[in-house]
């Protein structure tokens, strides 16, 4: 937990707060996408955090990255904007988090994929997913419909339809 979320949850306890994040869509040479096994969960996801005060939703999404995988990133284009009821994380804490999150297009710079990142202590596997084998892992809630999106080979944004 960030020292930012740390003085609001210290104000508001467990109540849901609205909270910025992004997320790092990382292909392989083979269209394969990266994803990430939350260690408290045990679900998949993209490399993703909430963005931090006086951080860019593009600086955000190259230390999130960095930290959940050891892979230094460029984000080259916004793939998708996302938020509303399926973005609600619910930690075992008790805290409640909703996310609204920009996901990022990113390509690899430097670096070798490490599961345990920089930050060794959320994340606990790392490896680039085809759609077919994607699918058949336990997602977050939120990426369940997403996913079919992100393998979709277009340079559209998208959005849910309000």
């Amino acid at each position: 937990m960030s020292p930012y979320i740390r003085w609001i949850r210290a104000h508001i306890g467990s109540a849901r707060i609205l909270m910025p994040s992004v997320s790092g869509i990382v292909r392989d040479a083979s269209g394969g996408i990266l994803l990430v096994q939350q260690l408290d969960t045990e679900q998949w996801t993209t490399p993703g955090g909430a963005i931090e005060p006086n951080e860019t939703p593009a600086n955000a999404v190259v230390r999130e990255v960095l930290e959940e995988t050891g892979l230094v990133v460029t984000p080259t284009r916004i793939v998708a904007v996302y938020g509303g009821p399926k973005f609600i994380v619910r930690y075992p804490n008790g805290d409640e988090t909703q996310y609204v999150s920009t996901m990022f297009a990113c390509d690899v710079r430097s670096g070798d994929l490490n599961a345990m990142g920089d930050d060794g202590d959320e994340i606990g596997a790392a490896r680039f997913y085809s759609r077919r084998d994607a699918v058949r892992l336990p997602l977050a809630p939120w990426l369940v419909d997403v996913l079919p999106r992100l393998y979709e080979s277009t340079e559209d944004t998208w959005f849910e339809p309000a």
